[in-house]
């Protein structure tokens, strides 16, 4: 919030200057502060007077002049402004603005944050009930789980879905390999002997195409339900389903109902989104051609829209043989999750407070949401501007405004762990595709174990958190602290490293931070949060860093929710700790003069408490000892 008062100082005295030179009108103004990286040049500092220099054809530092005199005059006007110790003027026409510490540290911290009008769903995870999970679907979960954390702690009411394809391609194919193929193969987990089942009854394929027929008998059976199929399908999509909830609660991740796509066929939410489409001329039913027989959605041209991109291509949505494809299930999905259906599904618990679709069930109030945010990898960038394009054509314009795709890049395999994994790296490749076909990857759990192994060696007596714990929590920052563009090629032993920006330094600053606290109890005032009535006119720079990272969190939470950038909590929480651990190493705290240390002593409370609060909404434990 403080960086949020501050440039509205600003933008209030750029907008007084200006309208002294008769120069407001027509110009776009938007004051934005950023925090220097050295504190010689300001806690905030803004360049507007040298983006205003050459429209209205006068010096930067002229302008800064005035308009710090303008702010000047603003003292004691506002809330903001005893925070503020001075403004100053820097070549070649900065606006420094110097905060009163002392001022900010009798402030009450911010905790009231706008959020997000009304309900936001996020749905994350929705992997294929066909086998055990990977890493790239581990780094959708740590997405989502973090941007729902994230959106929640920002003031939204959140709902979080996990939609479990229960009629597609993947499900058929396993439910084939069950029935056709023989397999022996030792596992300890019904999931893990799918993996290796599935990447068989793709090789099967090659070599018997034949049995691809069999695929589509066994996807008409499951979309028809009430048959021997549909039975045998739903009963190995429920196992699996509980591996992967069991499996993602090490890391933390929670969801509050699964939805099932049968749910969607069964209760009669395409029928009825089938009738919506329908109506709406983008949608035809192709009577020659490559595409005779098919339903299509004609999206892209006239229908587009910001929200829904001109370039797209026609899109089939139920195929020749009357089979619905996936982009078909999810418009309706869509449809329902803002409550633009009639229908309602039924509820039942499924496991630790998850709720999901039952059609035996009692009513339940999800749904209906006023938001929607996807994560889904880069290349589901096309069926999400489809079902923009579809809500769009149905007149569904500020819906498709709403739905937000939380895009990521995916996750491949460096050569040396390909290498360890089998995979033949003769060709020089920098990254090495992971694939379920091929059974190409690496299982959560089994990355799991190896990065428990890796620990005991630098963890001492192993007092504190489990190995376990500290294995998930630092995989999860690992896959979290990457932008959300960018390809993760993953390393064995780069994720396995405890030093750096890594999950483990962080749980370690905050361990650190606790253990100086328990210790100087003795001498800190009766409630460390509270700031000491002695504190230094001007804090060490050490000093200075820290409680400049302190102070910012609040616009770290802000900016992370306005972008659903999970990275930028990363970011600041690493920041947040490299200063603290730079202050522990400059300012002693618990040997300090007595004034000195009580006033130490509260500024590592202040940071303990804030990294706490910056650990649970990455989705890490904030622990005493580690």
């Amino acid at each position: 919030m403080q960086r949020q008062e501050i440039e509205a100082v600003i933008q209030t005295g750029t907008e007084q200057a200006l309208r002294r030179l008769n120069r407001l009108d027509g110009l776009d103004i938007a004051v934005r502060m950023e925090q220097p990286a050295n504190p010689l040049h300001g806690d905030y500092s803004s360049n507007i007077a040298m983006q205003l220099a050459g429209k209205l054809r006068r010096p930067p530092m002229e302008l800064a002049a005035l308009i710090k005199a303008e702010c000047e005059g603003l003292w004691g006007t506002k809330q903001i402004l005893p925070l503020i110790d001075r403004i100053e003027i820097a070549s070649p026409g900065f606006l420094n603005v110097y905060i009163d510490w002392k001022a900010w540290a009798r402030r009450a911290p911010s905790s009231v944050f706008s959020g997000r009008a009304g309900k936001t769903i996020v749905e994350h995870t929705s992997v294929n009930p066909n086998k055990s999970m990977h890493i790239g679907h581990l780094r959708n979960s740590c997405i989502g789980d973090t941007l729902a954390r994230l959106l929640r702690r920002t003031g939204s009411e959140v709902e979080v879905h996990y939609y479990v394809d229960d009629l597609g391609n993947q499900l058929a194919d396993t439910v084939v390999g069950l029935m056709e193929i023989p397999l022996d193969s030792p596992q300890s987990r019904f999931g893990d002997f799918c993996w290796n089942l599935y990447a068989a009854i793709n090789q099967t394929y090659e070599q018997h195409p034949e049995l691809l027929n069999r695929r589509s008998e066994i996807l008409h059976d499951l979309e028809a339900g009430d048959n021997n199929t549909a039975w045998f399908g739903a009963l190995v999509a429920e196992k699996i389903i509980r591996e992967h909830l069991a499996e993602m609660k090490r890391f933390g991740i929670h969801y509050d109902v699964l939805v099932w796509e049968s749910a969607i066929v069964r209760k009669g939410l395409w029928d009825a989104a089938f009738k919506q489409l329908k109506k709406t001329s983008k949608f035809v039913l192709e009577r020659e051609g490559p595409q005779a027989g098919c339903w299509v959605l004609r999206v892209g041209d006239e229908s587009a829209s910001a929200a829904c991109s001109p370039h797209l291509t026609d899109k089939v949505l139920v195929r020749s043989n009357g089979i619905l494809t996936y982009t078909a299930k999810d418009i309706a999905y869509h449809l329902w999750k803002f409550g633009l259906l009639d229908h309602e599904l039924r509820y039942s618990e499924f496991v630790g407070g998850v709720s999901s679709t039952d059609p035996s069930g009692e009513p339940g109030l999800f749904g209906k949401a006023d938001a929607v945010v996807n994560v889904i990898d880069v290349r589901q960038e096309y069926p999400q501007q489809v079902i923009r394009g579809a809500l769009q054509a149905m007149g569904y314009g500020s819906q498709a405004e709403r739905l937000h795709h939380a895009s990521y890049g995916v996750v491949s395999l460096s050569p040396a762990t390909a290498a360890e994994l089998g995979i033949d790296i003769s060709d020089g490749r920098s990254s090495y595709a992971m694939s379920g076909r091929q059974g190409i990857g690496i299982k959560i759990s089994e990355l799991l174990d190896r990065m428990e192994s890796a620990l005991p060696d630098s963890r001492g007596s192993g007092e504190g958190l489990s190995s376990r714990t500290i294995a998930a929590a630092a995989i999860r920052y690992y896959l979290l602290r990457f932008s959300l563009d960018t390809e993760i090629v993953f390393d064995m032993k780069q994720a396995t490293e405890m030093a750096g920006n890594t999950g483990v330094y962080l749980m370690y600053a905050h361990a650190r931070a606790s253990n100086v606290l328990s210790k100087g109890q003795p001498i800190s005032s009766p409630n460390p949060m509270e700031p000491p009535e002695s504190m230094p006119e001007e804090p060490e720079q050490a000093e200075r860093l820290l409680i400049r990272s302190i102070a910012g969190w609040s616009d770290a939470l802000e900016r992370a929710s306005a972008a659903l950038a999970p990275q930028m909590l990363c970011s600041y929480a690493y920041q947040l700790a490299t200063h603290f651990n730079q202050f522990y190493t400059a300012c002693p705290i618990l040997r300090a003069e007595s004034a000195t240390a009580r006033y130490r002593l509260w500024l590592t409370a202040r940071f303990a408490a804030t990294l706490k609060d910056a650990l649970e909404v990455i989705g890490l434990p904030a622990p005493e000892r580690l």
